[in-house]
């Protein structure tokens, strides 16, 4: 069987959905299919793009067994609304070229969404391919987008509107990555075949992975060996509401035992170092994002793992990614996300402690009960490596996947 996996964001891009796409590929190719992947010249989050594609049209490489076509697209640091619109529909339109002259015939053709508007180009090679179109949804746009008060215009909202539904009535499958976005989904478009398929833990490469040592970073921070260290690591943007977690160390100013690393880069980097410093001296450290194995390294320095999103309906049915490898690397979390996320991993697994999104006071308490309960934070830090190995091994994610596509094809 042959499958084109579209995406704009793959490696050697950092980053969760790039990890996950990497080897939602890599699975689909060990089942006995023949994968080729189109994507974007790498350049997230940096908007840059790497130095070794810069100035190239289109890129033909081999990444781990995988056939990786890359199309170039318009990139800038620019923030508003036009410079993102050109970064998206530069790619749509570079990869139906790349796609119609340099890829073969296939069975599948599996786009991940968003950007939403990458669904153009999905819709038409599909047709030109003979593929039938499994269309994967992370996120629901345009409405977390409307929510999030990032897109405003009502003739955008229209449009996309419009499109994401042509999107959902042209796919012979539509995979989610949420039980919310199934719902959601299936609640409109009930006669479509809508599938959940979860992120999850890719436990053999975590194996391998495992003899990495853990890092010096309390000695380079000055945390000492029984200090309580928490840890968030990923991108630093609006939705994640990470205000909370200075406004929390401030309320905690007089607990030297305890200490928050901010690990990533971001739109909000900026404005979360100058609340830093307007708070004065709290304990919360920043950290460059670093390569996957360095990573590994930093988490297993730290105690547990925050995770936070700003308070807002629309996250009742997020699952933030950063959960899965936290929980697999025994270490616990401190949740600010309610709903979905919550019941999964909090009631149900065991694995660590809720606090209302963007309540600092809340977030505050569950830090100083951990700090003070170190044997509660490796009771949920074993209750978490249980839970993800029974219900979110990648493995056994990607064969229901892999079923479904077979059944298309």
């Amino acid at each position: 069987m042959r499958i084109i996996f579209l995406t704009q964001y793959f490696p050697p891009e950092t980053g969760a959905p790039q990890n996950r796409l990497f080897a939602t590929a890599k699975a689909l190719q060990a089942n006995g299919a023949e994968v080729t992947v189109l994507t974007a010249m790498p350049n997230y989050p940096d908007m840059r793009i790497h130095a070794t594609y810069r100035g190239r049209l289109h890129v033909r490489e081999v990444m781990d067994g995988l056939l990786v076509h890359r199309a170039w697209l318009f990139v800038s640091t620019g923030k508003g609304i036009v410079a993102r619109l050109c970064n998206y529909f530069s790619f749509v339109f570079t990869a139906l070229v790349v796609g119609l002259f340099k890829l073969k015939k296939a069975d599948v053709l599996l786009v991940e969404s968003p950007p939403l508007f990458l669904g153009i180009t999905a819709m038409l090679l599909a047709r030109l391919k003979g593929a039938k179109l499994v269309f994967n949804v992370s996120d629901l746009w345009p409405e977390s987008a409307v929510q999030l008060g990032l897109v405003t215009n009502r003739a955008m909202i229209g449009a996309s509107t419009w499109l994401e539904e042509r999107c959902y009535r042209n796919a012979a499958l539509i995979t989610g990555q949420t039980q919310g976005i199934v719902k959601n989904i299936r609640g409109r478009f009930p006669h479509k075949k809508v599938l959940w398929v979860p992120n999850g833990v890719d436990f053999a490469a975590l194996a391998e992975a495992g003899e990495v040592p853990a890092s010096d970073i309390r000695t380079r921070l000055g945390i000492r060996p029984d200090d309580l260290l928490l840890a968030y690591a990923g991108i630093l943007g609006h939705a994640q509401g990470l205000h909370v977690v200075l406004e929390a160390a401030a309320l905690l100013r007089d607990r030297a035992d305890i200490h928050f690393i901010l690990m990533g880069d971001g739109p909000e980097k900026e404005r979360l170092l100058e609340l830093k410093q307007k708070l004065g001296a709290i304990n919360v450290h920043f950290v460059d994002r670093m390569p996957r194995r360095e990573l590994l390294a930093l988490m297993r320095s730290t105690d547990a793992v925050v995770v936070p999103l700003l308070r807002n309906d629309l996250f009742k049915g997020a699952i933030p990614s950063k959960i899965f490898e936290a929980l697999a690397l025994r270490k616990p979390v401190l949740l600010g996300v309610d709903g979905e996320a919550r019941e999964l991993f909090i009631e149900q697994g065991r694995a660590g402690l809720y606090f209302e999104p963007e309540s600092a006071p809340d977030l505050a308490r569950v830090a100083a009960q951990y700090a003070g309960d170190r044997a509660l934070v490796l009771e949920q830090g074993a209750h978490g490596e249980r839970y993800v190995k029974e219900h979110f091994d990648r493995q056994v994610i990607s064969k229901k996947l892999w079923d479904a596509i077979q059944r298309l094809a």
